[in-house]
């Protein structure tokens, strides 16, 4: 076989050039998946089907569990109906209290709390139950402490978590902690500690981005973060909080969507990318008027990313 001159190859390496610019590789786009929007209501009713209807008019088609007990087998069967028909997700059932507590007594009491919301979640429909994991702090049940970084409170967590599914063995709901700036988990890695040391199929992620900007250069590279914890937990992700940071002073205080330095471009095309429908939930405001404020940045923001709504 008689070797390549340099002439030759050159030409060679021309006319395949060429033919590449004529017919380039076709690059395949995913289009976004709607965005399932929700968050709190405010009509007085306790009817699920008008419930379920006000998620509807206020373009929410995902919602926090309405108020309803577990002994309450009919109600429940009815919420899960009606928001079906609807096409509205319940969500996320919450379980806000310190399975951390200093006290053994409150300690048994909470996480025996957090359990029955676990089983609540699992039988209603919901995605997840959403814990923080605890904290530390003898004065305040979420607040900070230096031992919230410790060895003993991951240890101490990763066995509540356990405990906590094992005890319901949900069928489809996970339970998830909610990230947290002044205790773990407070970024998607050590939120990934958490996952491979739980070691559940039923755990799940939690996200909101709001909560982990602890520091400025989180704040001013709020985009990077966005796409690292996205790209890093996206499989196990069930639910993410929709709200906004801003600077104050020497720290930085939450605000609602659209009055902070949140990219959420960034932020609504990561979630509508997420191979599973995932909520997006509004939370922490006040008034009908402020959540209304919200909920059309938040649209008017998914318009511009070309995102519709579910």
């Amino acid at each position: 076989m008689k070797p390549f001159s340099r002439r030759t190859f050159l030409q060679s390496a021309t006319l395949l050039a060429g033919s590449l610019t004529i017919n380039p590789v076709p690059v395949l786009k995913t289009a976004p998946k709607p965005l399932r929007l929700g968050g709190p209501i405010f009509l007085k009713s306790d009817d699920p089907e008008e419930l379920a209807r006000e998620h509807r008019r206020l373009n929410y088609s995902s919602a926090y569990v309405p108020a309803v007990k577990n002994s309450e087998t009919d109600k429940i069967r009815a919420i899960r109906d009606a928001f079906s028909k609807q096409n509205v997700l319940i969500a996320e059932v919450g379980a806000w209290v310190n399975m951390l507590d200093q006290d053994a007594e409150k300690r048994q009491k909470n996480r025996t709390y957090v359990t029955e919301r676990l089983a609540l979640a699992d039988e209603i429909g919901a995605l997840t139950c959403v814990n923080i994991a605890g904290s530390y702090n003898p004065n305040q049940w979420d607040g900070p402490d230096a031992r919230n970084f410790s060895k003993e409170y991951f240890d101490a967590t990763v066995e509540n978590c356990r405990k906590v599914i094992d005890a319901v063995k949900p069928k489809k709901a996970k339970f998830a902690l909610e990230m947290m700036g002044w205790s773990l988990p407070d970024g998607p890695d050590s939120y990934l500690k958490f996952i491979k040391a739980i070691d559940r199929p039923a755990f799940g992620a939690h996200i909101d981005m709001a909560n982990i900007i602890n520091t400025p250069e989180r704040f001013y590279k709020n985009t990077e973060l966005i796409n690292e914890t996205f790209r890093k937990l996206g499989r196990w992700i069930v639910a993410v909080h929709a709200k906004d940071v801003h600077g104050k002073d020497v720290h930085f205080a939450e605000t609602m969507p659209g009055r902070g330095n949140l990219d959420y471009l960034a932020y609504l095309r990561n979630v509508t990318a997420l191979p599973q429908e995932t909520p997006f939930l509004l939370e922490h405001l006040r008034t009908a008027e402020e959540y209304d404020e919200a909920r059309q940045f938040v649209i008017k923001k998914a318009a511009e990313a070309g995102i519709p709504l579910a």
